[in-house]
């Protein structure tokens, strides 16, 4: 059966464990009609509209 010949220093082992908890930022775009920071695929949460449609009531319209 295989052995480790040394022991891995805790550097390694963080480093290697590491990669595992990395989290990618969320995508941004700008809302194509209020021009609001967005998700891509979700309803804006500025305006309430989604793929051109106003999906959700917003309780300020000027």
């Amino acid at each position: 059966m295989a052995v480790p010949k040394r022991r891995q220093s805790s550097a390694r082992r963080d480093t290697r464990r590491a990669n595992h908890d990395k989290v990618a930022a969320p995508n941004i775009i700008p809302c194509p009609n209020c021009s609001a920071p967005m998700v891509p695929h979700r309803v804006c949460p500025a305006c309430g509209h989604y793929k051109g449609r106003a999906v959700v009531k917003s309780t300020d319209q000027s």
